[in-house]
């Protein structure tokens, strides 16, 4: 995970109080239980990219041979490949 829990933390916290401040939610649940849904859900975010990162690894693992040796540039292809997958699955980036 690129962000550690602290920062997650934080950026859930500061998400909960602008819209709290800014009126825009009304809780119908303990702010502490929508606190650790946002939290959830960044996280939650936050792995999918991570495992398709790992896909994509180890879709251009699988092709290297196929790619050349040093033609193609690796972040690039990782790049397009990533793209391509989260289009197909709905994974917004």
């Amino acid at each position: 995970m690129r962000l550690p829990a602290e920062m997650i933390e934080k950026i859930s916290r500061l998400i909960l109080t602008r819209l709290k401040d800014g009126g825009l939610l009304v809780f119908k649940a303990p702010e502490e239980e929508v606190f650790e849904k946002i939290k959830g859900a960044i996280t939650a975010d936050m792995a999918a990219e991570d495992e398709l990162d790992r896909e994509v690894e180890n879709i251009l693992k699988t092709h290297a041979g196929e790619l050349g040796s040093g033609e193609v540039d690796y972040r690039k292809m990782f790049s397009m490949v990533k793209h391509k997958l989260a289009r197909e699955r709905g994974v917004v980036l």
